[in-house]
């Protein structure tokens, strides 16, 4: 018990708060010693446009991960929503993305569905509904990548487009961003998912309809990973059934990293876009100064294994297993 308490303070103090983004600010500063240039307009720029695809998926986490569960599926549902992107723009233009972004939202509410009344655990219920997914990506694909072509480019147009001297898709990812913190922060399904994470028996005994607050949480997700896929599309012109297959991990990472907890019940979305930040900047500096590229995902899983470490709540896990 004494040692359980003594994790809890530890977890509470002022540092965990200040950490990322003083984390955030010492990773810009190294890169820029060891690669002068590196803090100009133009590279801050290209990390903000490069970091709004990372940032909607690690959103869509956030709101699962807040729950204490976790969605293993988001690179999956991204996956299929660019197929479904690539495949539709020629026959529906404009059209096709909220089509795309429907498919998230259906197999967001699937994942929830499999998870709350089927009582599997969130990581089995997703790592099943991702393999659905990308099985289904595969197949609409036929396995291959395809391209968005002239015809279906004029529908991508506004997404590679620069909006007040900013990357379209940063002020997309800002306003999802935005909307994310006020509904978290005000609505009443914000205040459950806290709740819920913070102590699902207390919530239920509360009145909480803890089942509804999961569902939702997982339909969002999955919406925000559909958003992130079409919008990765629309830049690379292309959909392909592995798009988004490393994206995962540096989403987890980035939505740990910024300091939300694992085992749910605290963070916001704030905390999740430092979070994004220091993956890009860790991600990109690793190129300036010279770091093999096939290094990222073991400085990301290093990454993940020492933010879990610091933000888990140990006192509301009697055994770690």
């Amino acid at each position: 018990m004494t040692a359980a308490v003594g994790w809890k303070g530890a977890s509470s103090l002022p540092f965990r708060d200040l950490a990322p983004p003083g984390l955030l600010v010492l990773l810009v500063v190294i890169v820029e010693i060891f690669a002068p240039g590196f803090v100009t307009r133009d590279t801050l720029l290209m990390v903000l446009g490069d970091t709004a695809v990372l940032f909607l998926l690690a959103t869509a986490e956030t709101f699962v991960i807040l729950l204490g569960g976790i969605d293993l599926s988001i690179q999956s549902i991204a996956s299929l929503a660019s197929v479904l992107l690539a495949q539709l723009l020629p026959i529906l233009g404009g059209f096709a993305y909220p089509v795309a972004i429907l498919a998230g939202l259906v197999f967001g509410i699937l994942s929830g569905i499999v998870h709350v009344r089927l009582r599997v655990p969130s990581f089995v219920a997703t790592l099943a509904t991702g393999g659905v997914v990308a099985g289904l990506a595969l197949l609409a694909a036929r396995g291959r990548a395809i391209t968005i072509e002239e015809g279906g480019r004029a529908y991508t147009a506004f997404v590679n487009a620069t909006l007040f001297g900013l990357p379209s898709v940063v002020l997309l990812s800002l306003a999802v961003g935005l909307a994310g913190f006020w509904v978290l922060r005000y609505t009443r399904f914000g205040r459950y998912s806290v709740a819920v994470g913070a102590g699902e028996p207390a919530a239920w005994a509360a009145g909480v309809n803890v089942n509804r607050t999961k569902i939702t949480a997982f339909a969002v997700s999955g919406t925000l990973a559909a958003l992130a896929g079409v919008v990765l599309a629309a830049r690379l012109s292309s959909g392909s059934p592995s798009l988004a297959n490393q994206l995962m991990l540096p989403a987890i990472a980035a939505v740990i990293v910024g300091g939300t907890a694992i085992t749910g019940g605290l963070g916001n979305v704030g905390r999740t876009a430092v979070g994004a930040l220091i993956i890009s900047i860790v991600r990109v500096g690793m190129t300036f100064i010279g770091v093999n590229i096939f290094a990222e995902n073991v400085v990301f899983g290093a990454m993940l294994i020492a933010a879990v470490a610091v933000t888990i709540d140990r006192s509301k896990i009697a055994i770690i297993k």
